[in-house]
């Protein structure tokens, strides 16, 4: 058997810090800007944690398994 893949979408989605948190970027922030306050769309360049329920299977895609 080859060696196994890690999710290609994945690796570019989501980044693993040094304490093992994944940080996934917001939503929301590409088009239709004008009706969103600059407040809402500095707001949208913070990363944010991954939830604890998407956590396995995201772990799952960028290890390879």
């Amino acid at each position: 058997m080859p060696k196994m893949k890690s999710h290609s979408g994945t690796k570019k989605r989501f980044r693993r810090t040094g304490t093992g948190k994944i940080m996934r970027c917001k939503a929301f922030k590409s088009h239709i800007l004008t009706k969103k306050s600059t407040k809402r769309k500095r707001n949208f360049r913070q990363e944010g944690e991954l939830a604890a329920t998407d956590k396995k299977v995201v772990t799952a895609r960028l290890a390879g398994n």
